[in-house]
């Protein structure tokens, strides 16, 4: 398979993969778009964690709330609940005594008090009317309470129910305002929390009260996160106990609600504004349970508590005792008695320390998943497996830690699990998806190479054979062994598994040698086919002419190869004729190396250059002539293809003409041509030792060893 295919299959890899990423990421985009209720589950989880880790720091010299509470220590002292309502009078009347701003009562009382004097012992009442009579006399209770209730700015609390009761509550005008000037929306299509009806205190109680204020905070079984600071009781507003308690405080007429369109956005008394969620729900941020923010109500009763804890403060009396409260959860995992989520409601309100949702909020997250979605989508397939793995790391961090540096600076409350939780599903799907598709690309690349490994044995086995038959070509050394008169040693390497160098010697009858040293241009398959042509179309030219001069051999094998050459190949050739009883040599050069003449003992070389010409098939019809040298006995004539002079080094060093000459001097009295063509090629072997065979390596070494009988 070539780069450029496995390119291919890799783009269309990762389009498949993109493609998918790209319909998982709408899908899920869409899941958290629409918050379907794992989601919020999810969200809510998210945002408890935020106050786990980094819950509302108060300090105790500054509470802005104190809770009396009816604690187990005030029930074991005065008994159980409900109390003569002439000792919650007494209470408010100590804590009145202190100057509060003003005092919410967590206590809904919606019956008269059974141990008021007028409703004590009914039976005996009737028969004794002296007895009834003496009891008429004794103020009620209720109207005790309520005389104390008027004496300061107490709040009453209220409940909505689901069924609409015999009484409307009692609550303060509440001003509403449009910014976009809409017809009133219902509570219902706003989200406002909506009551048929509300269970109120008894109508004494009631009028003589500040305020009246609702105390609903969800049932007991819920993680109380949100508490409403309005809500819809029949067809009136009614605000929440908190804002009551603020509006009293600041002895504001009305409460004011701002609306755009069918969401709320804020609600104010007095000087005081607080932004809501839409459906006009306070979002908490809760402190760690503080036993210096209560006061016990015995504690109060009997004198043993400090004024300045309820001088200027905003107080809440409320039921604590374990057996006779609901406790409430909050996200700290910690359960709250009703009070106390109240009071952590009225330290946000009056420090402004609660937690904001930005009504971008969602549409940001969402963006965010998408933006990092895409990141990982475009990264997953291309990168390692490690990288991708560390990008989704950094993608998933990246909102989970923003997130909290939100909320530990500007107390915002970002939803990171959703996308954290979509990025991480995504970037699974994705990474075994990749996994998969590499699975793919590696059988498909296995059973490529392996074809690829089939054909190139094939090649190869075919290659060896070509090898073999172009060997087979040429002339064996044993074939002169028995001849006394000369000793012939010859080497060829080619540059890969067939060359294009060639050579052959023959003897031409008894006292005649006939030796020829070419080279094909070029090297490889190619040459060595036209190589092989041009050995037997020389060799034909030579045996049919026996009587022919070098020459004239020559301009033969000159006409004959280039008859059929539509490659335009050319060939250098030396060849000779030597005759082994006078030492006489004829040759002829058609562009090849010069051969060199050495003899033992001596240190220069004669370099045979007469008798030269073009390579064959170079020039058309080209006459080629040739010259004459008589050798001496035991000198060496070493020839040699291009391929010796112009091997290369590792380091891209050429070999030349000089090393050459050198190895052939330091060996001149070597015994027989075997051991100098050894020395030639241990030398070159040496020299191009870690690099690439630039080209075919030929080298043939004649010995005339004279005139000798024949064995």
């Amino acid at each position: 398979m070539s780069g450029e295919q496995g390119e291919q299959l890799n783009r269309l890899s990762h389009r498949r993969i993109s493609a998918f990423g790209l319909a998982l990421l709408a899908a899920l985009a869409a899941l958290i778009w629409f918050e379907p209720p794992w989601n919020l589950r999810l969200q809510s989880a998210w945002f408890d964690t935020y106050q786990v880790l980094k819950p509302r720091d108060i300090s105790s010299s500054s509470w802005p709330v104190t809770v009396v509470e009816i604690d187990e220590k005030s029930l074991t002292r005065l008994g159980q609940w409900p109390w003569p309502r002439t000792v919650l009078a007494e209470l408010l009347r100590d804590i009145e005594s202190a100057a509060p701003r003003a005092i919410g009562v967590d206590i809904v009382m919606p019956e008269p008090d059974r141990l008021s004097p007028e409703h004590l012992l009914a039976k005996a009442r009737q028969r004794d009317p002296v007895l009834a009579g003496r009891l008429d006399t004794l103020p009620s209770n209720d109207s005790e309470l309520a005389q104390t209730i008027a004496a300061g700015p107490v709040i009453l609390g209220l409940a909505g129910t689901p069924e609409r009761g015999d009484h409307e509550p009692m609550s303060p005008p509440i001003l509403v305002t449009d910014r976009q000037r809409h017809d009133a929306a219902t509570a219902s299509a706003m989200g406002i929390p909506h009551h048929a009806g509300a269970l109120t205190n008894i109508d004494i109680l009631d009028r003589a009260a500040a305020g009246h204020g609702l105390i609903s905070a969800g049932p007991s079984d819920d993680v109380i996160r949100r508490l409403p600071l309005v809500a819809e009781i029949g067809d009136r507003y009614v605000p929440s106990l908190a804002i009551e308690m603020l509006r009293v405080a600041q002895r504001a007429p009305v409460v004011r609600l701002a609306l755009d369109g069918a969401s709320v956005r804020t609600i104010g008394v007095g000087n005081f504004v607080a932004p809501t969620e839409p459906d006009g729900e306070l979002r908490i941020y809760y402190s760690g349970r503080e036993s210096g923010r209560f006061v016990s109500a015995v504690d109060v009763l009997d004198g043993k508590f400090d004024p300045l804890r309820f001088q200027d403060k905003l107080v809440l009396i409320g039921v604590t005792g374990l057996a006779t409260t609901d406790y409430q959860n909050t996200p700290l995992g910690v359960r709250m008695p009703g009070s106390e989520v109240l009071a952590q409601v009225l330290e946000n309100l009056r420090e402004q320390t609660w937690l904001t949702r930005p009504r971008w909020a969602h549409a940001l997250e969402v963006a965010v998943f998408v933006l990092l979605g895409l990141a990982l989508i475009w990264a997953t397939p291309r990168w390692d497996p490690r990288n991708a793995a560390l990008l989704a790391t950094g993608c998933i961090a990246l909102p989970v830690l923003a997130g909290f540096a939100a909320f530990a600076s500007q107390r915002l409350v970002f939803d990171a699990a959703a996308p954290a939780a979509g990025l991480l599903a995504l970037f699974s799907v994705l990474l075994v998806l990749t996994l998969a598709e590499a699975g793919r690309q590696r059988r498909r690349l296995e059973r490529v190479v392996q074809a690829q490994r089939e054909r190139a044995a094939y090649v190869s086995g075919e290659l060896e054979a070509a090898q073999r038959i172009q060997t087979g070509f040429l002339p064996r050394t044993d074939l002169l062994r028995d001849d006394r008169r000369l000793d012939l040693a010859v080497s060829m390497t080619p540059a890969r598994e067939v060359g294009g160098d060639l050579y052959d010697f023959f003897p031409l009858d008894d006292r005649r040698l006939f030796f020829l040293v070419g080279d094909v241009a070029g090297k490889g398959l190619s040459a060595s086919m036209f190589m092989a042509v041009s050995k037997a179309l020389y060799k034909s030219a030579r045996v049919r002419n026996p009587g022919a001069t070098v020459s004239e051999v020559k301009n033969a094998a000159n006409a004959e190869i280039s008859r059929d050459n539509p490659e335009m190949f050319f060939v250098t050739a030396f060849a000779g004729v030597l005759d082994l009883d006078s030492g006489e040599l004829s040759y002829c050069n058609a562009g090849h190396e010069n051969p060199w003449v050495l003899a033992p003992g001596r240190h220069d070389l004669l370099e045979l250059g007469e008798g030269a010409g073009p390579p064959l098939c170079s020039v058309a019809g080209f006459a080629y002539s040739s010259a004459k040298r008589r050798m001496q006995a035991g000198e060496w004539l070493c020839l040699f293809s291009d391929g010796v002079i112009d091997a290369r080094s590792a380091g891209g060093a050429r070999y030349g003409r000089e090393r050459l000459r050198a190895v052939l001097t330091r060996n001149a009295n070597s015994p027989n041509a075997a051991a100098l063509l050894g020395a030639v090629r241990a030398e070159l072997k040496a020299f191009t030792q870690g690099a690439e065979a630039a080209d075919d390596l030929t080298v043939l070494v004649l010995r005339w060893l004279g005139p000798r009988a024949t064995a």
